[in-house]
């Protein structure tokens, strides 16, 4: 087997491939360019979007060329698979903002250098396709018959597919056609859930151009998709309490992303190492047979890194540090402003985690004292007519505020 599709396999990369010998059999012959499209119906990706481009990031380091598709065209529609209602229609302008948000990053990611690795938007060939001859060249192809046995259409029947996103597999199976015949692409990679799009692709090559799985046809063409990645308690990968764990700082802070990888399931470490770091196997296997915690700490720190570099993993090891066992720097913990006068006269410490926006709702906040579940600079609350005063503050004039076993925030006086 192909060294690089061994890597994918060995590494959890790997659910089912069109034809495994014969993309083996290709890439033992040489490089290949392949890709892995996402669309931008939001204005960043997640870490749960995230995997096919790790995968990109080990073929490329084999010498393959990786493509990144970013669906300007096809975010126009949506793509029904997965979702059991039909996508938001985002307006054409949100659509291309957007867009330009992912491109970049994905660039800091994966490092586009027009060679080894790039980006492209298929709305550069979409936009102005006329139906009519799109419905003669490319929807004389596909089988409506078939197309209903595909998973994301026989789930979405149930609750009802709009014509629209009917259309998506055709919208995609063309890219894969255009770029195979614009970059000479081979191969498109995905999740599960891209399986019947992705064949759709393979399919409309060979019947467009005549293709087989012959290493000396004129052209080729394969899929690889990976399994769904779900954590150990049952929650989708990527989701938290607050929702999904944006790349985008703004939408979710470093701490809090470095966080959601020091809480993941214990019996996810070692997945997630194997997916989300490119630490060697050996490494990795060598840190989970040690303590859990700094295994769990590691993988953190490591994921933080790749995804927003080294310096910002350390500013955010440290506020965790800081949270947990007062020895890093709390000015790296998430940071709250509260008004100076409002302490100095005495504030309910209801109100103050209110303040604060930790633990929900003051009826939330309520029960989260009575429970024993809040703590301000360390020590309990129990009483939910507690007064706090700047006598309560720490050395530096602030205050911890804790809620539950994970939840700190840093509150500064203004």
């Amino acid at each position: 087997m192909n060294k690089a599709i061994e890597t994918l396999q060995e590494r959890g990369f790997f659910n089912q491939c069109t034809d495994l010998e014969g993309l083996s059999a290709l890439m033992d012959k040489g490089p290949i360019t392949f890709y892995v499209g996402c669309d931008p119906t939001g204005s960043s990706l997640h870490i749960g979007h995230m995997v096919p481009f790790f995968a990109l990031r080990w073929l490329r380091s084999f010498g393959h060329c990786g493509v990144a598709l970013i669906g300007g065209g096809t975010g126009r529609i949506g793509d029904p698979s997965g979702k059991t209602e039909m996508r938001k229609m985002l307006d054409y302008a949100q659509i291309d903002e957007n867009v330009e948000k992912i491109k970049a990053q994905l660039d800091r990611f994966i490092g586009f250098d027009g060679k080894t690795a790039f980006a492209v938007n298929n709305k550069d060939w979409l936009e102005h396709v006329n139906y009519i001859d799109f419905l003669r060249e490319i929807g004389s192809c596909f089988s409506v018959n078939k197309m209903l046995t595909f998973e994301e259409y026989k789930l979405r029947l149930e609750r009802g597919l709009s014509f629209i996103e009917f259309n998506y597999q055709l919208l995609q199976a063309y890219d894969f056609y255009m770029l195979h015949q614009k970059y000479g692409l081979v191969l498109q990679i995905g999740g599960a859930d891209q399986w019947g799009n992705i064949t759709a692709g393979v399919d409309l090559i060979r019947r467009k151009l005549g293709g087989t799985t012959e290493l000396n046809a004129a052209h080729q063409a394969y899929g690889l998709t990976f399994p769904l990645i779900m954590r150990a308690d049952g929650k989708k990968m990527g989701k938290s309490e607050k929702g999904a764990i944006f790349l985008d700082k703004e939408l979710t802070s470093v701490y809090d992303f470095f966080q959601y990888w020091r809480n993941v399931p214990d019996a996810d470490v070692r997945k997630f190492f194997l997916l989300f770091t490119f630490l060697p196997v050996a490494e990795i296997d060598e840190i989970v047979s040690g303590d859990i915690n700094q295994a769990k700490e590691r993988l953190a720190f490591e994921v933080t890194s790749v995804i927003h570099g080294k310096e910002e993993a350390e500013k955010a090891l440290a506020g965790a540090k800081a949270a947990f066992s007062g020895e890093g720097d709390k000015s790296h913990m998430p940071t709250a402003d509260v008004s100076r006068a409002l302490v100095e006269a005495g504030i309910g410490v209801i109100d103050l985690f209110a303040q604060a926006s930790l633990g929900g709702s003051k009826s939330d906040i309520r029960r989260l004292i009575q429970q024993g579940g809040a703590a301000v600079n360390g020590k309990a609350v129990t009483d939910v007519k507690a007064v706090i005063t700047l006598s309560d503050a720490d050395e530096s004039g602030e205050f911890v505020l804790r809620a539950g076993k994970k939840k700190f925030v840093r509150v500064v006086l203004k």
